[in-house]
């Protein structure tokens, strides 16, 4: 006697729960089959009978795969330089659908964490979807209204979603507030297998998977009194030694910027237009006390010519611990 795919159908709750073992314990992406896919299985058996070959088959188990619950919540913004009495900033999250099933989510925010120095006032309304794809707050983004505006994400689906708080007045310098963004199935949610009967996509069994079907991140506001302070001296070098601006005398500029406070100035640049009745000296641009070229290559300076004749040096991003950011630059009185 030869039995073939041994299935029967008291091996069926076995078999259903190891289905759903492996499910749990399948990690990040989706999480295997599609929720709703039948597994069909039927055995057969062959025999002979009066010298007669036989074969026989067994009834058919179909098993339709339960739904797992699962999500994950990502921080993508860094962590946001704030002034006290700010409004409107912004913390970033892509919100992932890990699970094997259609399934909507629904979305909250908890500004009142231990650990930190203040709690950020949420806006009204504060939880916003990314509609443009900009990747940060814009006008073009819509608000989040839960309930009517959940969600309903496909397996490995993603959404970007924008949680916007106000500052509270009366900070000090470095103070940090955090914000949370929590994403919950709609479907339920519990310690991992916890069962939904009936409540998973096409009426199937659903399953909280390994995130227990809710997720958070947190974002994290820094109070950061940022200033950028800018300085510009002039020397004199006359033809006979001395120091009187006389025609075809030298000015040497000397430029200083220097950051202070606990954040960063983004992409900073310095630019100098050449005085009238002068005539940049070719060759002269330095930042500390390295030399530049005049063209617009590789190196932070420039000298332009036209349409008004100034020098140029991109600074970039700078913090305090950069220290004093020195240009030295020369011109010739006519």
């Amino acid at each position: 006697m030869t039995i073939r795919n041994g299935v029967c159908a008291t091996g069926t709750g076995r078999f259903l729960a190891s289905i759903i073992l492996a499910m749990l314990s399948a990690g990040a992406g989706a999480a295997g089959t599609l929720a709703g896919t039948d597994i069909a299985n039927t055995a057969s058996v062959s025999y002979e009978l009066d010298g007669n070959p036989v074969t026989q088959d067994s009834n058919t188990v179909t098993i339709s795969v339960a739904e797992i619950l699962d999500v994950t919540v990502v921080l993508v913004s860094p962590q946001q330089s704030v002034s006290p009495g700010d409004t409107a900033q912004a913390l970033v999250f892509t919100v992932t659908n890990t699970g094997n099933g259609q399934e909507s989510f629904t979305f909250s925010v908890d500004n009142a964490l231990a650990g930190d120095d203040f709690d950020p006032i949420a806006a009204n309304p504060n939880i916003y979807f990314d509609s443009d794809a900009s990747g940060d707050f814009s006008a073009a983004d819509t608000p989040y209204v839960p309930g009517s505006g959940d969600p309903d994400l496909a397996p490995d689906a993603a959404i970007t979603l924008i949680v916007v708080n106000d500052i509270p007045t009366g900070l000090a310098n470095g103070d940090r507030g955090t914000s949370a963004l929590t994403a919950v199935a709609a479907t339920g949610s519990g310690a991992p297998g916890t069962l939904f009967a009936g409540a998973g996509a096409g009426g199937v069994d659903a399953v909280a998977g390994a995130s227990g079907a809710t997720a958070t991140a947190t974002g994290e506001y820094l109070v950061s009194d940022v200033a950028l302070v800018l300085n510009k001296v002039a020397l004199v070098l006359d033809p006979f030694g001395g120091d009187q601006p006389v025609p075809g005398a030298t000015i040497r500029y000397t430029i200083t910027a220097e950051v202070t406070g606990t954040g960063t100035a983004v992409a900073v640049t310095v630019e100098d237009q050449i005085p009238a009745n002068t005539s940049y000296v070719p060759g002269s641009l330095t930042l500390n006390a390295a030399g530049l070229s005049d063209a617009a290559d590789g190196d932070a300076g420039v000298y332009e010519a036209a349409p008004t004749p100034l020098v140029r040096v991109t600074l970039g991003d700078l913090v305090a611990a950069d220290g004093v950011q020195t240009i030295i630059f020369e011109v010739l009185i006519d």
